[in-house]
């Protein structure tokens, strides 16, 4: 078993993912991250996690599917022997973009099994592991964090699914708050704004007219390193008594001004 704390974040390879797995790697966890790519495809991130000094594993899974979703938490348990946080990260975007007069349920599915339903039973598979380990004398420093998106409170028209999900997430975070207090499991959700990744890079030049005129309250992009920040703090349990809470990472631009 690792005497090291074990966080798994899923979509863990780029972005916000990877500034997440930095961010631990850097105060001392090992690292699981998941994805869909080949293990070939990551080897640039498992060294980024590595040079922070942390152990890092990759996971080929897609967190939609259920077998895919149980590998990930046996090659854990098999390769650390113990599992401290899951990071509910994974997600995407709606397909095509559509307006929803005209958006197909075929990408409402896609997007709502992988941004949901994944995050979901994932946290019931750590969850349940989570309490194994405890009954069992393990010394946990056991947490669950959920990243939505500004996209909670934020409408797009064009991507009604996906902002459909990230609205669950709030409740989602709430359920397993409450289901695992009398587990002394904190769980929270993470709110990023513009953050500056693969995901954010076709609409660039869109949102730097938008920040330029206003949009924030402090004037720059996010950094997958601002979320990083953030969870390593709830990862410590500097939070520990807010537990169900949402932190927002957005620069200010949820608060209304005239």
């Amino acid at each position: 078993m690792s005497h090291q704390p074990v966080a798994l974040v899923t979509g863990g390879g780029r972005g916000i993912g990877l500034g997440i797995c930095e961010a631990l790697a850097a105060e001392g966890w090992c690292v699981a991250f998941s994805g869909l790519r080949d293990a070939s495809d990551v080897t640039e991130a498992l060294e980024r996690i590595e040079q922070h000094g942390g152990e890092a594993k990759y996971i080929r899974a897609d967190v939609s599917v259920a077998d895919d979703r149980q590998r990930a938490i046996d090659e854990i348990r098999s390769a650390f022997g113990r599992l401290d946080m899951l990071v509910n990260n994974a997600g995407i975007t709606s397909q095509g973009r559509d307006d929803i007069l005209a958006a197909g349920e075929a990408s409402y599915d896609k997007v709502m099994d992988v941004n949901l339903k994944g995050p979901f039973f994932l946290t019931q598979l750590a969850a349940n592991y989570m309490v194994e380990q405890m009954e069992t004398g393990v010394d946990l420093r056991a947490c669950v964090i959920n990243i939505s998106s500004i996209s909670a409170q934020f409408i797009s028209t064009n991507r009604g699914d996906y902002c459909l999900t990230k609205a669950a997430m709030g409740m989602l975070t709430q359920l397993w708050a409450s289901r695992l207090g009398e587990y002394g499991i904190p769980v929270y959700e993470i709110q990023p704004g513009l953050i500056r990744t693969d995901m954010t890079a076709a609409v660039t030049e869109k949102y730097d007219r938008m920040i330029a005129d206003g949009l924030l309250v402090t004037p720059r992009w996010g950094e997958p390193g601002d979320v990083g920040k953030a969870v390593a703090m709830l990862a410590r349990g500097d939070l520990a008594y807010s537990t169900g809470q949402t932190l927002t990472i957005d620069g200010g631009m949820h608060i209304r001004r005239l």
